[in-house]
Parts: C-alpha cells; structure tokens; sequence
C-alpha cells in the first residue's frame, strides 16, 4: 500500500465510512459494546493496522460478549482527543502512544518512551517485572484511565532532514515534529518543536511548514513516502528506543466487567505487545534496503559530538520532569533503576553476543 492509497482511505474513514464497525450496528442482548479510538491512520501499516488487529482480538477472544467498534484517528475525534474521550467516558478505550499526554502530566512519556530510555525488551521489563505497571496505575487513577502495553516499533530512527547534521548548532533553528519529552530535549538543542498526528507530517514537510521530523522507522517512514520530501535520514534514534504503544481504557467501565472478560482484554494486548515487535523487526531491513536502493535516501549517523549535547538536553529535561510532582520524580527514578539494572545485564549478554556474531558473519 502506498501513502496516497491509506490516505486516502483515511479521508473517506473521516465522512461516510466514520460508522465501519467491527461488529453488527445493532448489539445483540448480552453483549457489552466497546468503543475503540485511535491516534493512528486506518490500515495504516505497523502501527494502525495493529491497534485493529487487537480490538479485532477483543471480540474474538470473548466469543463477542465484547462487541468492538474501531475507530481510526479522525473517523470519531482527532488523534490527538482520544485520551479525553475515553476518560469522559465518551468511548471505552483508546490505542496510542502515551507521550502525547505529556501536557496532562509529563510521567506519561516515560510509560511510552523518553530520550536515552529504555528498549522494547528493557521496557517490559520494567512495566511487567520492576515497578513500572504499578506506577502506571498510579498515574492512569488521576484520569480513570487503565492502561495495557499493547505494541512497540522498537529503536526508532533519528529522523528526517532536508541538511546534513554535523554539528549541535545545525539543530538551532529547525522546525521539527517530535513530540513527547524527545520533543522538549529538542528544544533545549534550540529546535523549534512541533507536535503532529502521524497523517498530517508528508504534508508538513513537503510544504516546508517543517525542515525536518521523526516518526518511526523504514518500514512506516517508507509508507509515508517522506524519502520525498528529505533527502538525509539519520540513526541511531535517541529520542525513542523502545516507545511502547499502549490500550488506555475507561477504568469505570473496565471494572464493570466480568473478571473473565477483563482478563481477556489484557490477553490480546499482550499478543499484539509481541506481535507488534517481532511485525517491526521482520520489516525494517527490507524497507531500509529499498529507501536506499531504490529512492536514493542518504543515510547518516549522528556524530559523537552530537549525541553528547543530546546527552546535555536530555538531562535538562530530565531535571524539569522531576520537579512537577511526587509520582513524576518516583516515575523517574523508577526507571533510571530499570535502565541501570536492565541495561546493565544487556550490556554484559546481548550487545557483545550480537557484536561477535555479526563480525564473525560479517552481517552489517
């Protein structure tokens, strides 16, 4: 599928088809509707079509006693209202990245992915295993929101330019789309940050309303054709190494539930957590391969020099995150234990595995 062919299919999602459901109209006696919003476009690869693929699970795996319906970004409320309108109460649920509620208290970003954080296995370490999901209910209580990891693109690409990045100073003065605490660290480097729905960046950069953005890797980024409108793509990402996607759902309406029922919900989460990965991991050489090959894309590595003063910007918006409140600066030391712990036992297992398999391969 190509850009102007999902695009355009989330343009018709927006009018008539803003009622396609993934159940009967009408719901049968017995059956408890479910309202599902997104922040991504419909049948959007990776990243829509796996927030479908887990309302679509729902249903299933409650013999629809559930019955779900599936709204894409823009077909019910924008990307960006799908937090309010299921703590209203408006819909049951919504599936998005958490960093884009920032605003209502920066904790959120590190339950999606901060700057220098957490990988996708790091980070479910620490959500299942050190800490991280109990600090997420604490968090999600202040909004009646209950929430599940469900999906991760893993390490992320640095982004898109329209000039090569050599130097820190080359970031003053950009017009970016990064959103999140990546987004503040951006503009402690003298980045103009902008904050956009993933349906609304081509356009943006084509029209030079930005200079430069990030979204998520070579698989997505080939199906948003941004290789059209930049030339220079970089690695590694620092902004976000393992952002978790997540299920927010109306924590009245869950406990509502039957115990069965509830416990289902949280199944297909966790099958899309693992699918969605693994989905990503199967994808981004191939797309990679082609960006280069076949579109001319120039890939670039962000210099050392650069990543130090990402380093500096990073931990000055660390020092504002911890200041807001008691659970940001408990969210953050949590997770600073979960990178040190975690990433120490990486570091000593995985990273030399990988480093000696691949030169003793010559996988590049």
């Amino acid at each position: 599928m190509d850009r102007r062919s999902f695009l355009r299919t989330s343009a018709v999602g927006a009018t008539a088809a803003a009622t396609t459901t993934l159940a009967a109209p009408s719901i049968a006696q017995g059956r408890t509707p479910m309202v599902i919003v997104s922040t991504w476009p419909r049948d959007f690869p990776g990243l829509g079509v796996g927030a479908q693929r887990a309302a679509a699970r729902i249903e299933e795996l409650t013999d629809g006693a559930i019955a779900v319906e599936y709204f894409a970004a823009g077909e019910r409320v924008g990307a960006f209202d799908s937090f309010d309108e299921v703590a209203s109460g408006n819909a049951q649920a919504y599936h998005g990245a958490d960093y884009y509620w920032k605003g209502k208290h920066p904790a959120w970003s590190y339950i999606c992915s901060v700057p220098f954080g957490l990988t996708s296995m790091e980070q479910n370490a620490w959500i299942h295993w050190l800490g991280g999901q109990e600090l997420w209910d604490e968090l999600g209580d202040e909004f009646g929101i209950k929430g599940f990891a469900c999906g991760n693109t893993g390490v992320q690409m640095g982004g898109w330019f329209n000039k090569e990045m050599n130097d820190p100073e080359d970031f003053r003065g950009l017009t970016m789309r990064i959103p999140g605490i990546g987004g503040d660290m951006m503009a402690h480097m003298g980045t103009s940050v902008v904050s956009l729905p993933g349906g609304q960046i081509y356009e943006n950069l084509v029209s030079g309303a930005i200079d430069a953005t990030e979204w998520v890797g070579p698989w997505n980024d080939y199906f948003l054709n941004l290789h059209e409108a930049a030339r220079y793509y970089y690695w590694p990402g620092v902004h976000e190494p393992g952002p978790m996607l997540s299920l927010g759902v109306n924590k009245s309406w869950l406990n509502s539930l039957p115990t069965w029922q509830q416990q289902a919900i949280e199944a297909a989460c966790l099958e899309e957590d693992v699918r969605q990965t693994a989905e990503f991991n199967a994808n981004n050489g191939r797309y990679l391969a082609r960006l280069i090959n076949e579109h001319g894309v120039q890939l670039r590595r962000f210099n050392e020099d650069i990543y130090d003063a990402f380093g500096v910007a990073a931990e000055r918006t660390f020092d504002e995150v911890r200041q807001h409140s008691d659970l940001a600066n408990r969210v953050h030391e949590s997770f600073e234990r979960a990178r040190q712990d975690v990433g120490g036992w990486l570091n000593l297992a995985d990273v030399p595995y990988l480093a000696e398999r691949n030169r003793v391969l010559g996988i590049e």
